[in-house]
């Protein structure tokens, strides 16, 4: 059959394709479809030859009986689908993943509970979260061991390490056979059954502070708290020689003054200074006393630490020979990274009209809140107070500046600098600006270790250890951790909690094996009051 030159002609293209009258519309049309990657059902084709179809080439029109004049000449109209371009980046299939990678794209993992070990996989969810820590530990397993040489002891840390490295990389949850066997081998009290052979309750604050303690043992050594703190950070430790005791410990200094003392006569006034005495004391936590002394209704965290750090207690009086009370004062003198608070939920009540036993474990239920973010600044010395205010004065200056440009409609720069505006502010703007610098410059004492240079003596929520129930040696508890992503979203719009400014973040509740997510709001809801989880151990972490 004989075919013809052809030109086509589409938009501002002309198109050079041989036109075989055999093929009939279906050919030409597949033709043009591989030249253009216009679809079939777009294509409209009309002749500018004379001699040919009239209109638009339908389907059914016999080609071959058709005159020609070469070139024949035609018109395209239709627009081209466009192709998907090849990821640049091969999509990866989460089954398709390794598990070490798995696990760092899904849910956190949990820990399988291996008979009433709630307390134990509460509390390790969230010493997880905890880099400094770990970091100490690695290092303690890769040498030769710690200063006492106890086997039991370096079995339990470095089998702790092997759980959180294990818990790190696998998306499934986890059985820590190895760290509770570890556990009840150096604490036999944790290795106390029941009835019928069933391992016992235990409290999750005594695992915690036990493991603290035989931590600090072992990680004593100036390498460790280089390996836990970093390799540039100074020699100058403020008075750990420990890791557990450079995160977690809160150098405190205690007041003890007389309260019978109180005349002013020059002898007398000689005789109090003498009976005012100053101690100091290191704790690894704080306590809040939420039971209340003398008619006090303590509702929230800050005013059960106030509580727990003051008080009344009997002792010697060597200017007056006998018995008096004092009162007893505590301040913290050296702040940690991390605080973590006891709410003082369980007690020991004497029962001395029982024939049974002479006394039962009970628990408070009155609720007592807190926030995600625990201002410690009251609870400090005067020496640190003093540090901590240059920080908070320069942050409330900022502050206040940010709010005089919105009051005036100007546009506030989020990232502090102080903008210099034109007219009779200039003056007063180049004054605060220079007085921050000043503030700045300032060489400010260190107030603890490892914490920002413009610390001001707040601290953020964590982690959680609830317990649910009534019952002081029964019940379940569960850990609450900030997810991590909650700290590197800083770029995008948070949510806020109802109509208050405060972040609506991520975390996650461990219920032992089980791992569901939730919210900053539902963390503050666990404040007591009924039989819902209440908190018992909370996490706080300098903020930044």
């Amino acid at each position: 059959m004989t075919t013809y030159p052809a030109t086509v002609k589409w938009g501002k293209e002309t198109l050079s394709i041989t036109l075989d009258p055999s093929a009939g519309p279906a050919g030409l049309k597949s033709q043009l479809n591989a030249l253009t990657n216009v679809p079939l059902h777009r294509m409209k084709i009309m002749p500018k030859s004379k001699g040919l179809w009239k209109g638009l080439l339908k389907d059914d029109v016999d080609l071959c009986a058709l005159s020609y004049e070469a070139p024949v000449q035609l018109l395209l109209m239709g627009s081209a689908e466009v192709l998907p371009e090849k990821p640049k980046v091969k999509t990866v299939f989460l089954e398709d993943l390794p598990p070490e990678e798995k696990a760092r794209v899904v849910e956190p993992s949990g820990l399988v509970n291996l008979g009433n070990t709630c307390y134990l996989n509460s509390v390790l969810q969230a010493l997880r979260v905890i880099p400094q820590l770990r970091r100490g530990i690695e290092y303690y397993s890769s040498s030769s061991g710690g200063s006492n040489n106890n086997n039991s002891s370096k079995f339990l840390l470095t089998s702790l390490l092997s759980t959180l490295n294990t818990l790190d990389a696998s998306p499934q949850a986890i059985s820590p056979n190895n760290f509770v066997m570890a556990t009840k081998m150096t604490y036999p009290q944790f290795a106390q059954t029941g009835p019928g052979g069933r391992p016992m309750q235990q409290d999750a604050e005594e695992f915690y502070s036990q493991l603290l303690n035989t931590a600090s043992q072992e990680l004593r050594s100036v390498p460790a708290l280089k390996a836990a703190f970093g390799q540039n950070h100074k020699d100058d430790w403020m008075g750990a020689d420990n890791v557990v005791d450079a995160l977690f410990g809160l150098k405190m200094e205690e007041s003890l003054t007389c309260d019978e003392l109180t005349t002013t006569d020059d002898k007398t006034s000689s005789m109090e200074e003498e009976s005012a005495t100053i101690s100091s004391d290191l704790a690894r936590k704080l306590v809040c006393n939420i039971q209340g002394a003398n008619e006090a209704n303590v509702t929230h965290i800050a005013e059960g630490i106030a509580l727990s750090l003051s008080g009344k207690v009997e002792k010697h009086c060597e200017a007056l020979g006998r018995n008096a009370m004092y009162t007893r004062s505590q301040k913290i003198a050296r702040l940690p990274p991390v605080i973590v608070v006891q709410f003082g939920r369980f007690y020991w009540k004497a029962t001395p009209d029982s024939q049974d036993h002479a006394g039962v474990k009970c628990k408070v239920m009155k609720p007592v809140g807190f926030s995600s973010v625990l201002d410690v600044y009251e609870f400090c010395t005067d020496k640190v107070k003093s540090v901590l205010k240059v920080s908070r004065d320069k942050a409330a200056a900022e502050e206040e500046e940010r709010v005089a440009k919105k009051l005036k409609g100007e546009e506030v720069d989020e990232s502090n600098d102080v903008e210099m505006k034109e007219g009779e502010d200039n003056e007063e703007d180049a004054e605060l600006k220079a007085a921050l610098a000043m503030s700045v410059e300032k060489d400010l004492a260190p107030v603890g270790l490892g914490l920002p240079n413009d610390f001001q003596g707040l601290y953020e929520l964590f982690a959680v250890v609830t317990h649910k129930g009534r019952d002081a040696d029964g019940g379940h508890y569960m850990g609450w951790v900030k997810a991590s992503n909650a700290e590197t979203a800083s770029n995008a719009k948070r949510e806020k909690i109802g109509d208050t400014d405060d972040d609506n973040e991520d975390w996650y509740v461990f219920d032992d094996d089980e791992v569901s997510p939730c919210k900053t709001e539902d963390i503050l809801k666990l404040k007591g009051g009924g039989d819902w989880h209440m908190s018992y151990l909370n996490f706080y972490r300098a903020k930044k």
